[in-house]
């Protein structure tokens, strides 16, 4: 598990109970009419550790994030967010609580600068909302201001946007918006955060840049993290633990070696041929 940096970016949930788990999923199933999305499924992660969420197209991966992030109801089983059972509450609720999300398609302002649309994330933090104030320029105005401003810097200097600052979001390229996306994540200040496939639909150059951002988000936030991901070389390298799923049931769980190495999850994920395995970061170099 990364240790966190203890850097002023953390203000995550879970530190207000830091016996617990960051995120506890027990027993979690859905049904689409006569359809098994995700059927008695169960996770823990603790703040700073990366959990990587794997399977077929079809396993309830999505789907699981929905249920953890209160998109979709559960038909049976309970969310735990830092000790506290969110299984009732609504996704702006859950948001409020620590829990951050990233979708498949980033979806962003496209007519906003980088610079102000991580300015925008920062609402929930702007401590000062009278629009009288702002008319009359009083000096409280400036100084919340000032501090989105200097987060704003933070954010965009941690994660290397610097010279897309400027930049609308319209001119960005899929992965360069990826990561736009996730300083928005970090300026929430999550205590846990739920990654959609960040890989999907990018070049494999902008790919390899994700890896360093994903531990950072982990590292500097402290938070947990729990990525659903296709590429197993990318999320080999940031995972401490994997979860694999198929027909929306565990497999198994365990070390990166481990799952990768498992019977079912080469059968029904990965293949059965010795090339593909090592393709996938998961063959051994004996």
């Amino acid at each position: 598990m990364r240790e966190p940096s203890g850097a002023p970016l953390r203000d995550g949930a879970a530190d207000n109970n830091p016996g617990l788990p960051a995120l506890e999923v027990t027993g979690v199933s859905k049904r689409f009419g006569g359809i098994v999305a995700v059927d008695d499924v169960s996770l823990a992660v603790a703040s700073g550790e990366i959990l990587g969420v794997i399977g077929p197209n079809g396993a309830g991966k999505t789907t699981l994030f929905d249920l953890i992030s209160g998109f979709v109801g559960v038909d049976a089983g309970s969310v735990v967010l830092a000790g506290r059972d969110v299984t009732d509450v609504p996704p702006a609720g859950r948001a409020h609580l620590g829990l951050g999300r990233s979708f498949q398609d980033a979806r962003l302002f496209p007519g906003l600068t980088v610079e102000d649309t991580i300015k925008v994330s920062l609402d929930r933090w702007t401590t000062v909302r009278d629009p009288v104030l702002a008319a009359l320029h009083m000096p409280a105005v400036f100084d919340s201001e000032a501090e989105v401003s200097t987060r704003t810097d933070e954010l965009i200097e941690l994660l290397g946007l610097e010279a897309f600052r400027s930049k609308f979001v319209r001119e960005l390229s899929t992965g360069s918006r990826r990561i736009v996306d996730l300083a928005c994540i970090m300026a929430h200040r999550p205590s846990v955060v739920l990654f959609d496939e960040p890989s999907s639909g990018i070049a494999q150059r902008e790919t390899e840049a994700l890896a360093p951002v994903i531990t950072r988000v982990a590292s500097e936030l402290g938070a947990a993290v729990v990525i659903i991901e296709h590429d197993m070389p990318l999320i080999s390298s940031v995972a401490d633990r994997l979860l694999a799923l198929d027909q929306g049931r565990v497999v198994t769980e365990g070390t990166v070696d481990h799952v990768l190495h498992h019977p079912l999850v080469v059968a029904s994920y990965l293949g059965t041929t010795q090339e593909v395995i090592q393709r996938s970061g998961g063959g051994s170099d004996d």
